[in-house]
């Protein structure tokens, strides 16, 4: 109890550290995050204010060189990377723009609606962000008054700004990230799904504001799943806690949220708590030996005595029993060293079995090389080489759960990942007899990832179907493709003895397993899960209702494999 109650402490003392350092991690990084959007709102203040004086927007508002404003306009634009700039008469109306040229051009389009015109109209500097009128784009507006000599307000210039790139950013980083206005309404996410998402339900009077400045068209500004009341420094979004970093520093009441993830002081508390029951263990077996090296002192000593009590047969007798009592102790000791010594041993053994696997790999990888080289390629050594790329994989998933992994995305068709995965699995098929139903579709499905990570997923997926279906009447092996609102997905049905009472939850636990004992060491949807999690997808699993066996279905987001097709 009282090692337990250290323990406890341990882990608790050694979590609250980790977690104040992941927190001061989450501060700096929102820190630089606050930095670069408020330079970049910054940076585009002064340029209408400059516009605004221009004799070229003075001559247009007049009547006189449009098409020369509008290639002037058009100039500005490109070189300072803007959307657009455009230029509006006091009615709303826009008279010349940047893109006068293009297709949804601003020009010809009133925008007296809009709050920041209406500022500018009053004579002060307009600023408002959402999605544009015309184009259907969201963005950040600024706008200035153009003046007369007497001081009277002719004109409006405006510019748009495309704030876009901080999500790609945000994204590439892999951090979560988002930005609220003043009405806690999300305007820029990581994380697409919360874009135009409120963070408290939004009020009649909120949402007519909104309504009538036109800013979110389209939008049903639905409640976020978010909970940052519960305990300081804490968030809940989409059901799962992290830290959570505020930053209120920017303009118009916007406020920057970063949000972390525990893992890693969890991680590292729980290797304190090792290392100090490993020390404990280790002052264990010092004191152990301490207790044989005096039990070695006893024993000499009872030999030094027997020569003395042979004198007496009596006392001789009495020896002969306590030596005994001591030798059986001794032997007690040594086994209990013994044991400790195979203990130590066989931790050693697993923490290096990973880094001994490299070595026959490498082996094999350089037979193939060396056998190709005399002979030219055959199916097989392609076929053993694919092997030995998955055992390579493999062997680098075993360190899955002790370091993060950062390793560059390409366009994955999930159709071949499917067929890949069925081909490894062709011995385990034709040995139980299982048939195989393959819906597959003629368009590929493209997402950003993985190709070896996402083909593992599905082979564990595969094999825990087949291996499902060992005492099946009937074996059949079901894999089809489709896509649910901003969903891609892959799904794998068998007809085998299903999940029973267990939940996802619970298989993809590390050593959990359904298996008879010695066919499966409970690691293949514990990892699988986590590579979904590095792509941003997720791993669902139900039993089948019409029929015995299971389904589990690979979910990447669709938005993805749209942004590949349109490249």
């Amino acid at each position: 109890m009282l090692a337990l109650f250290v323990a406890l402490g341990v882990w608790a003392g050694t979590y609250r550290y980790f977690t104040a350092q992941e927190l001061q991690r989450a501060e700096a990084r929102m820190s630089l995050y606050h930095s670069t959007v408020l330079s970049e709102i910054e940076r585009f203040e002064h340029l209408t204010q400059v516009l605004a004086v221009d004799p070229f927007v003075f001559s247009g508002l007049q009547g006189d060189g449009l098409e020369d404003l509008n290639e002037r306009l058009n100039l500005f634009a490109g070189a300072a990377g803007l959307d657009a700039i455009y230029v509006m008469e006091p009615n709303g109306l826009t008279i010349a723009a940047s893109n006068a040229d293009e297709a949804g051009s601003f020009v010809g389009q009133s925008y007296d609606f809009r709050p920041y015109f209406q500022t500018a109209l009053n004579g002060g500097t307009g600023t408002f962000y959402g999605i544009g009128a015309t184009t259907g784009l969201p963005g950040y507006f600024i706008a200035d008054p153009v003046l007369d000599d007497e001081g009277e307000v002719i004109g409006v210039v405006a510019l748009k700004l495309n704030l876009a790139p901080f999500e790609q950013a945000w994204r590439d980083a892999g951090e979560q990230v988002f930005l609220t206005d003043q009405h806690d309404v999300v305007l820029l996410a990581s994380d697409s799904t919360w874009r135009y998402r409120a963070l408290d339900p939004l009020s009649e009077e909120e949402r007519a504001r909104i309504e009538v400045a036109r800013q979110f068209p389209g939008q049903a500004l639905e409640a976020l799943d978010w909970n940052a009341e519960a305990e300081p420094r804490w968030a809940e979004i989409d059901g799962s806690w992290r830290l959570h970093v505020v930053n209120a520093g920017l303009p118009h009441s916007w406020q920057l949220h970063y949000l972390r993830r525990n893992d890693s002081a969890v991680l590292r508390a729980w290797l304190a708590t090792g290392a100090f029951f490993a020390i404990s263990a280790l002052g264990l077996l010092f004191a152990q030996y301490q207790r044989g090296r005096r039990l070695g002192q006893a024993l000499r000593r009872s030999e030094e005595e027997e020569v003395q009590l042979r004198r007496a047969n009596a006392a001789l007798a009495r020896e002969i029993e306590e030596r005994r009592r001591t030798e059986m102790r001794l032997e007690e000791t040594r086994g209990e060293l013994e044991r400790a010594s195979r203990l130590a041993a066989l931790g050693k053994l697993s923490a290096s079995v990973t880094h001994e696997l490299g070595q026959p790999i490498a082996a094999m990888r350089n037979q193939l090389a060396a056998h190709e080289i005399k002979h030219s390629p055959s199916k097989l050594t392609q076929t053993i080489g694919g092997l030995v790329d998955r055992m390579e994989g493999i062997a680098r998933d075993l360190k899955f759960f002790a370091r993060s992994r950062s390793e560059p995305f390409e366009d994955v068709d999930l159709r071949e990942c499917a067929d890949a995965a069925l081909e490894l699995m062709i011995p385990g098929v034709e040995a139980f007899g299982v048939t195989v139903s393959h819906e597959r579709p003629e368009a590929p499905i493209t997402v950003r990832g993985s190709r070896l990570r996402l083909e593992q997923v599905l082979t564990n997926i595969m094999r825990n179907a087949v291996d499902a279906m060992e005492d099946a009447e009937h074996s059949m092996l079901e894999i089809s493709y489709g896509a649910e609102g901003e969903e891609v997905w892959v799904e794998v049905a068998d007809t085998g003895s299903g999940l029973g009472d267990a939940t996802l939850v619970e298989l993809r636990e590390p050593f959990m397993t359904t298996r008879a004992s010695g066919q499966g060491m409970g690691l293949g949807l514990a990892i699988s899960s986590g590579i979904m999690d590095d792509h941003g997808g997720r791993l669902d699993a139900r039993n089948r209702q019409d029929k015995k066996g299971a389904v589990f279905r690979m979910v990447l987001s669709k938005r993805m494999a749209e942004e590949v097709a349109a490249q």
